[in-house]
């Protein structure tokens, strides 16, 4: 029986990219390595292309992974050890604009996004089922861990995907 996820529907496009009868720390050792694979072929002139003039470079796309997936492991972070303040919701717009994605190199990018998985991959290890149940309020929503760790892994499926149906990254 899979566990009960609470979250508010506009995470639902997120979740419903995984199977969330599978552990979520295996999806998120998953999601490390087809990520990496996507990314080990990508030629130095993809990096900072944009299918669109309006739309994020490959670059920032990952960047804005990265980010969200610390933003969301906080929010489980804090749930996760009984939090009861609101936790803020963020505008990846603004977070992509005041970053600076462009300038870095993609092996400094990929280099923080396997360790911001790697101890997130950690952190959740050391979560309790109970742990996993807990309920906070994030963004002004209801939310459990559980759900974040699957938005997590959800998040990052529907970005590589977009990567490689606009982007051509492999």
């Amino acid at each position: 029986m899979e566990a009960r996820l609470i979250y508010p529907e506009f995470f639902h496009t997120y979740i419903s990219k995984v199977d969330t009868g599978i552990s979520p720390i295996d999806l998120l050792e998953e999601g490390l390595r087809a990520t990496l694979l996507s990314f080990k072929f990508l030629s130095s002139e993809k990096e900072n292309y944009r299918y669109a003039p309006e739309k994020w470079s490959v670059k920032e796309v990952l960047g804005h992974i990265i980010d969200t997936e610390i933003i969301m492991a906080y929010r489980a972070l804090c749930i996760s050890r009984g939090e009861k303040a609101s936790l803020p919701g963020f505008d990846e717009q603004q977070y992509v604009i005041n970053s600076n994605f462009a300038n870095q190199k993609i092996g400094d990018l990929l280099e923080h996004y396997k360790m911001v998985r790697f101890s997130n991959i950690l952190l959740f290890k050391g979560f309790t089922e109970e742990m996993f149940t807990r309920k906070g309020i994030s963004n002004g929503n209801e939310i459990n861990t559980r759900a974040l760790s699957y938005i997590i892994a959800g998040h990052e499926v529907h970005h590589i995907g977009i990567l490689k149906e606009r982007y051509g990254v492999k």
